[in-house]
């Protein structure tokens, strides 16, 4: 399990969401817990796919698939709402690894075991077929085991034999190395209930060898040998060997039915008998101790996991900073982006507006402002006053990322002092370094020597950040910077320091992921723009270590003075040359929209990476058409595309009559991150030092990311790095590049 993510919903359609269990290209499934305190694995879809009726047929075809099919060994439906602006839908949870992560973690599983496996999914596969279904995904990921036995999860393409309306003919779905010869082919019309028994077979080769019988490589590899390789089955014990061998025939009509194969399993083994010991029957232990083990641990971490009680607090009246958690049935909230109206009881998003009161369960952190612990209500006497100071480029060539922040913090700062129970005021000056190292460095010597300011948010270029770092370490005030990820920076010179998002090198990261996972790409162009400096080599070098001997990797240099339209011909010439299928650039907006309308030009048509010093309106303007398609890996999100920031964008829009641009709501975390460790020291121990010491020490959790010392440098975050895509004149925000690119680390159950 994972922690939830500042974009994350509190709740969705009656389930409070408590972890994340598992992410990948539809959507993101929850560990979440009703209102009747059952748990249950919530899944829900992009917003982004959403939006398409294609994947939003699928998911209401998931929906129905899924409640015809009853039987012990398949995960049950509980709830769900293809409609809701965001689908989703709930299944009981199962505290047990997937068999993937059990062969992974501890080897190939004993022939008795896997005896036990392969009944018990037949049995399934038996009630998915005596539904009008074939389920077509039967892989490790979809199969988690419990202690009484395994269970199939994922009918997100099952489908009827004769439904081919969102199945083109050619096109091939499911996971290879687990896919039947008709899969493989794309052959829609040929795919029934004995594909399921030709996965079956390679799943169980896999449990009780760790090998797929088709052997590794890549998805094109693996369906080549499928379709015209016999299976390895070396490893394989004898017994089995008959039946796999049947399973895995490439004839469909020579494969055994489900039944068979349940009766064969049930029947076999060194005792013989279905309800024998080591046969596995229902109820009695079947799996190794090593198992066994892991799953008492995972059942241990989730019922330590808090009551809803626990997390709910009553409406505030007004709803600002609210996000509800929805819920269908009498007394309920109403569904996340489902519509409807809001009851009685709601759910904070931590770090939302009025959210920072339930920041990490304690909802009333604002209390302890005083030092005998009791708020301040607003009676009589005033409050003390905290100032924080902004520095940035509000006038400069980097006003608007300037101009962002700034709107963000007064937002925050706004907000803060409107609710009750706080124990000081926030008190803001704005400063505007026009993004002079100079200037900078006067205003950070003015704040420097005003003691009332106790922590600067900024500045917002790099170039002023460096100019002015250790004339705030010397005044031991805190230095938070949202768009500025100073590299090679020492924790324990700069204490002071506190990087909201990651280092710019460290978005080598999200272009490798989508380069590998998504791309697929095997020979990849990197450009080094020498205009950018470090920053554009430090990229191109992370990609290049990253991508390793397994892809070809082929270097290019864009001097800094190559200013003719003839230089980027002919570099865009040597990218089609070298029969490249990826390129990623390291440089600024205005040379990528050149080499965009190069490239166009040349016939590139391969996947196309920058990062987002190239995500700029002016690249959309200069390059035209030629923009699409390009993608880009940041280090801010799209907050209008975020749940748990609906507040934010709402109000951002009714004060400046737009929606936020990039950084605008990370300077808002920021702002509510400070404040935060403000109100945990107390109005009266708030000193500078002290604050620098409390960042450390704070994990807040925003409406864009989570934000926590790392303990290794002065990054307070390690993974918020965003994927957009340009997309007729416009920036789409993909989400988490982790999530994007199918990434994210596996949890109990498998990811949509």
């Amino acid at each position: 399990m994972e922690p939830l993510r500042g974009a994350d919903p509190a709740g969705i359609g009656g389930y409070r969401l408590l972890r994340r269990l598992g992410a990948g290209g539809m959507g993101v499934v929850y560990l979440a817990r009703s209102t009747g305190g059952s748990l249950a694995a919530l899944k829900v879809i992009r917003a982004g796919h959403a939006d398409d009726p294609g994947f939003r047929a699928r998911f209401r075809r998931e929906v129905e698939t899924a409640g015809r099919v009853v039987n012990p060994w398949v995960v049950p439906l509980l709830d769900a709402d293809p409609d809701a602006s965001s689908p989703w839908l709930a299944t009981a949870f199962v505290p047990g690894p997937s068999l993937a992560e059990a062969v992974e973690e501890c080897g190939p599983l004993p022939y008795a075991t896997v005896r036990v496996l392969g009944a018990r999914l037949a049995e399934a596969l038996d009630a998915v077929h005596g539904a009008g279904l074939v389920h077509r995904d039967v892989k490790p990921g979809n199969v988690l085991l419990a202690v009484d036995g395994p269970r199939m999860i994922d009918f997100g393409i099952a489908r009827m034999p004769e439904d081919t309306a969102l199945t083109a003919s050619g096109m091939v779905v499911g996971s290879p190395g687990f896919l039947s010869p008709e899969q493989a082919r794309g052959r829609g019309r040929e795919i029934g209930p004995a594909s399921d028994v030709f996965s079956l077979g390679c799943l169980l080769a896999y449990a009780v060898t760790g090998e797929r019988p088709f052997g590794p490589g890549s998805a094109a590899e693996s369906l080549v040998r499928t379709v015209h390789d016999e299976p390895d089955l070396d490893g394989v014990p004898e017994p089995l060997l008959p039946l796999l061998r049947g399973c895995l025939a490439k004839e469909a009509g020579a494969r055994p039915g489900v039944a068979e194969i349940r009766r064969a399993l049930d029947g076999a083994g060194p005792r013989g008998e279905a309800g024998e010991e080591g046969a596995g029957p229902r109820g009695e232990a079947w799996l190794p101790e090593a198992l066994t083990r892991l799953i008492a641990r995972r059942s241990a971490a989730v019922l330590a996991l808090p009551d809803v009680s626990a997390t709910e607090v009553p409406a505030t009246g007004d709803g600002a900073g609210e996000v509800t958690a929805g819920g269908g049935s009498p007394g309920g909230a109403t569904a996340a982006g489902s519509g409807g109206s809001p009851t009685r009881r709601r759910f904070l998003v931590l770090g939302s507006a009025a959210g920072v009161l339930a920041a990490a369960g304690s909802a009333a952190w604002w209390t302890t402002g005083r030092p005998d612990g009791t708020a301040d209500r607003g009676g009589s006497g005033a409050l003390p006053r905290l100032t924080l100071a902004v520095q940035a480029d509000l006038s400069g060539s980097g006003r608007a990322t300037g101009r962002a922040q700034e709107n963000g913090v007064r937002l925050a700062v706004d907000r803060l002092n409107s609710l009750t129970g706080r124990g000081f005021e926030l008190a803001l000056q704005v400063h505007d370094d026009r993004g002079g190292a100079s200037r900078a460095q006067e205003i950070a010597r003015q704040l420097a020597a005003d003691g009332r300011v106790r922590a600067v948010l900024g500045p917002s270029t790099d170039a002023c950040a460096k100019a002015t770092l250790a004339l705030y370490q010397a005044a031991l005030l805190p230095m938070v910077s949202v768009s500025v990820g100073l590299d090679d920076v020492s924790a324990a010179t700069y204490p002071v320091y506190a990087a909201t998002r990651p280092n710019e090198t460290t978005l080598a990261a999200p272009l490798v992921a989508y380069l590998v996972h998504t791309a697929e790409a095997r020979r990849t162009v990197l450009v080094d723009d020498a205009a950018e400096g470090d920053f554009s080599w430090h990229v191109c070098s992370g990609v290049a270590e990253a991508l390793g001997p397994r892809r070809t990797v082929i270097r290019r240099t864009l001097a800094a003075d190559a200013d003719t339209d003839g230089a980027f011909r002919a570099l865009a010439e040597s990218v089609t040359g070298a029969g490249a299928d990826a390129l990623v650039f390291g440089g600024g907006y205005a040379r990528a929209a050149r080499l965009a309308r190069a490239l166009r030009a040349a016939g590139f048509s391969g996947a196309r990476l920058a990062t987002e010093r190239v995500c700029d309106a002016r690249f959309l303007s200069s390059a035209g058409d030629a923009a699409d398609g390009w993608l880009f890996a940041t280090a801010y999100l799209d907050p209008a595309r975020v749940t748990a920031a609906k507040s934010f964008v709402t109000a951002y829009r009714a004060r400046f009559g737009t929606a936020p641009p990039p950084y605008a709501a990370e300077a808002y975390d920021a702002t509510l991150f400070v404040a935060r460790a403000l109100t945990s020291l107390g109005a009266d121990r708030a000193e500078r030092g002290a604050v620098v010491g409390r960042l450390r020490e704070t994990d807040y959790r925003g409406i864009t990311k989570r934000l926590h010392y790392t303990t290794s440098s002065t990054r307070y975050t390690l993974d918020a790095m965003y994927l957009f895509r340009a997309s007729g004149n416009a920036f789409r925000f993909l989400g988490q590049y982790q999530d994007v690119t199918g990434t994210a680390a596996a949890g109990s159950t498998a990811a949509p």
